[in-house]
């Protein structure tokens, strides 16, 4: 067997942040699964005499399910190819990316990861809202707003995530956002805590929507938000001023 895996990391959104690894993996790909996270701008630029396998989600439909992307690559890589499994963001940042390593490890796969610039950090700065500041935060946490639904209860203890003196910054939360407000609120967060929703972050569609714990859910349907989307939670919202929302390229 001479194949081998890549998880690629292709950042927050364009060209510019992807990374000169990613790109050398991408362009020596025999095969690339994708989803429509790294953007119109990336998947522009997969090779063309690859095999290109779109295994995104859209609308809640699943063009290829967990189980079955795994198996392809496994199968690929055991043919011999050079497989590139490209993910938005971050690869280990709720990207199911360790799962997929699990996998291919147990196959006596070859696979390297290739990091990618975090939608969680990138996409908050690039509007002007830093997810730690002196004044207000001096910790941030990364939490999904979309579990897998399998589990029996929630991993997150929202009690805890409400005391919390710092950021949030939830990934993957626009369909649960009214479920995350409240819950914060019942566990003692300040229902006029700030939070922004940062839609399609860096892409030239950008738009961020503001407002507190309290009224969010109702600004963000009124505003018809939809994902992908970054949400934060906390005082450095405060940061955010509006001067910076159309500054996607």
């Amino acid at each position: 067997m001479t194949g081998k895996a890549y998880l690629v990391g292709s950042g927050p959104g364009g060209l510019d942040l992807l990374t000169m690894k990613a790109r050398e993996v991408i362009d020596r790909a025999d095969v690339v699964l994708y989803d429509q996270l790294p953007g119109e701008e990336i998947l522009a630029t997969l090779p063309r005499d690859a095999e290109l396998v779109d295994c995104g989600k859209y609308g809640g439909n699943h063009t290829m399910e967990q189980d079955e992307i795994e198996a392809l690559m496994v199968e690929r890589v055991k043919a011999g190819k050079t497989v590139v499994r490209l993910k938005g963001g971050d690869p280990f940042l709720f990207g199911r990316g360790g799962e997929e390593v699990e996998t291919l490890r147990e196959h006596g796969i070859r696979v390297e990861v290739v990091p990618g610039v975090t939608s969680a950090i990138a996409v908050p700065e690039m509007v002007g809202i830093p997810v730690t500041h002196r004044r207000y935060a001096s910790q941030v946490t990364f939490i999904t707003g979309h579990e897998d639904p399998t589990k029996p209860e929630s991993a997150l203890d929202w009690e805890v995530l409400a005391r919390l003196k710092g950021t949030l910054v939830v990934l993957m939360g626009v369909k649960n956002l009214p479920a995350i407000a409240a819950a914060l609120t019942a566990n003692g967060k300040d229902p006029a805590t700030p939070v922004a929703i940062i839609e399609r972050g860096m892409r030239p569609d950008q738009r961020v929507t503001v407002g507190t714990l309290a009224d969010i859910a109702q600004k963000a349907r009124a505003a018809g938000v939809r994902p992908p989307a970054v949400i934060v939670i906390g005082g450095v919202v405060e940061l955010y001023d509006g001067g910076e929302e159309q500054a996607a390229p």
